[in-house]
């Protein structure tokens, strides 16, 4: 332990603490802006720097340890005044047009302008526009970059695609995209971490909620709307409100009152693709074609363009079920179109998603009958929905849980799940049990595939069914998806069955989330999960009453004709990269 003195406060921390980490134990805020634990630690911005009792000159706080005896000062008039300038020459730089952008009022920059009461900037103002391509579902105006490094850091190290590059010199250096690409030329994944560390508005989504209302509002139209799992844990935190209180139910009853016609929960189709590729998985291994390399998951469709562009002798390896969103927009043209007499032209279906990946997968097309068009029209992330219900002016205290819309009503805890990593093997596996045996499992029998904040890489779990062995995993980031992949093809470890989620935490942690900068909320947001899933009246995917109507109607059963036709995909049917995004 080191003693030290930080604000006149006496302080003990462990001997390698840096003097940011020791300031936080002491309840002492630091302000900064490029720092992420483990992962940004450079002291780019200098924003944190503090004063150290008998040094001349200022210290960044983010990457020097502590000593014994230290004294610092955090606040002191050198360091108010040496923050104040620095800030200020951040904003020379930086286009100032708050009141219109994505982050206003969830900023840092603005945050810490804010509190060293920056009123106006004494330095000509420098801007350095550059061109985007904004049909690409990732925007970013590089005016509004603070040269952070960030996101460059994030997509290396815990996404493993390295997308980003520091470029020029001087006054002019700042973040590209890497080899002197564009963006829609790259291999970029579109998983969105980059957005959720950058700390201003340099880096979002694009903005697709002037299509939503534009369907809405056309009465030529019918809006069939799904959400995501993923998405009611963490809605409510733009609100203030707790996650046990903010329900499928409210989500519903805000899109109603928006205008949307028929509201669905996608949980629905995530018990279909288990149903797909459960069987799937079972007539895979039962062959042996799961004896070399394994079966992986399909449902994620950043890992889906992460396979296509790092390992694409691997994309064979992929289950050949379509994502839940997509199964969600194919049932919707198809069975629920002829449910209420609308042809799948005059339909427009749109996602809620935690996923920016998602707005590249709408692009696929269905070909079913006489019907040529997209399974899904229109993907907003949950940080468009909260938009959408701010534009409403929807007072969200005020909201009711309303019920989902006939026949795609009911939902397993299986389903739900399938927002967390590890959930999907762990729904999967539920419905194999059953599948192999004739009989149900116990609802936690196969909690090992569960991911911890604690996992190192991923989760291994090896399950025995009679004389039957299945050997699974389960990993999250795409950094540690290609440690796994290169230890599969080194002959290191084997494995039956994979579970792939390209953002960390699984889909709860998804680009398209709220963004609290500096915390990673996925563990909270895949508890409130998991415990919809222990509290569910049904549990396994198989016995989803409208999933089983489904297939008594339309599907006839899994891997059927029609099942294939509508359920599955040739993931060779497009390239990557993606250049008509």
């Amino acid at each position: 332990m080191v003693k030290l003195t930080i604000d006149n406060k006496a302080v003990e921390v462990p001997e390698g603490s840096t003097i940011m980490d020791a300031a936080n134990i002491a309840g002492i805020p630091i302000p900064k802006l490029c720092f992420l634990k483990d992962i940004n630690e450079i002291g780019a911005c200098r924003v944190c720097v503090v004063e150290i009792e008998g040094k001349e000159k200022l210290v960044t706080s983010c990457n020097n340890q502590v000593e014994e005896g230290m004294v610092v000062y955090t606040n002191s008039p050198k360091v108010r005044r040496n923050r104040k300038k620095t800030v200020e020459m951040i904003l020379s730089q930086h286009n100032s047009n708050c009141v219109t952008c994505a982050r206003n009022r969830n900023c840092s920059l603005q945050t810490i302008t804010r509190d060293l009461n920056i009123l106006d900037v004494p330095y000509e103002k420098e801007l350095f526009p550059l061109p985007w391509n904004k049909n690409f579902p990732l925007i970013r105006d590089a005016d509004k970059c603070i040269k952070c490094m960030r996101c460059i850091q994030v997509c290396d190290k815990i996404q493993s695609v390295k997308i980003w590059d520091v470029g020029g010199t001087g006054s002019r250096t700042g973040v590209y995209v890497s080899g002197n690409r564009k963006i829609e030329e790259s291999d970029c994944v579109l998983c969105g971490q980059c957005i959720t560390h950058c700390p201003v508005g340099a880096l979002r989504e694009r903005d697709d909620t002037e299509k939503a209302w534009w369907a809405i509002e056309n009465k030529k139209k019918v809006t069939v709307v799904q959400v995501a799992p993923a998405v009611r844990a963490a809605w409510g935190e733009v609100f203030g409100i707790p996650r046990e209180e903010a329900t499928m139910g409210k989500i519903a009853d805000a899109l109603k009152r928006i205008g949307f016609d028929y509201v669905f929960d996608t949980v629905f189709s995530a018990d279909l693709t288990i149903m797909e590729e459960g069987n799937e998985f079972v007539e895979r291994f039962k062959k042996g074609d799961t004896k070399q390399m394994p079966m992986f998951t399909s449902c994620c469709p950043g890992w889906v363009r992460f396979v296509k562009s790092q390992y694409p002798h691997l994309v064979s390896r992929l289950s050949t079920a379509k994502s839940p969103q997509q199964m969600f927009g194919a049932v919707m043209k198809s069975y629920f179109a002829k449910k209420i007499g609308v042809a799948p032209e005059d339909m427009v279906t749109v996602s809620i998603m935690p996923c920016l990946a998602k707005k590249g997968e709408s692009n696929m097309e269905l070909f079913y009958e006489e019907y040529a068009g997209k399974d899904v029209d229109i993907v907003l992330t949950t940080r468009e929905l909260t938009r959408m219900i701010r534009m409403a002016h929807i007072d969200p205290k005020t909201l009711k849980d309303v019920p989902c819309d006939e026949p795609m009503t009911d939902g397993t805890g299986a389903g739900v799940i399938f927002g967390t990593t590890g959930g999907v093997m762990e729904a999967a596996l539920r419905s194999a049990y059953y599948l192999i045996k004739g009989v149900n499992p116990d609802a936690d029998a196969f909690e090992e595939v569960r991911s911890s904040r604690e996992q190192p890489k991923w989760k291994e779990a090896l399950f025995k069914i009679d004389d039957i062995t299945v050997k699974t995993a389960v990993v999250n980031g795409l950094a540690n998806t290609r440690e796994l992949i290169d230890a599969l093809e080194r002959g290191e470890v084997h494995y039956d069955f994979v579970e792939v989620m390209a953002c960390p935490g699984g889909c709860v942690g998804g680009g398209g989330q709220p963004i609290k900068d500096g915390y990673e909320l996925a563990t909270d947001r895949s508890v409130n999960l998991r415990q919809l899933d222990e509290n569910a009246a049904i549990r396994f995917s198989h016995e989803n009453p409208s999933v089983l109507k489904l297939y008594e109607e339309f599907m006839e059963k899994p891997l059927s004709h029609r099942a294939h036709m509508l359920l599955h995909t040739d993931h060779n049917a497009w390239e990557m990269p993606q250049v008509n995004l």
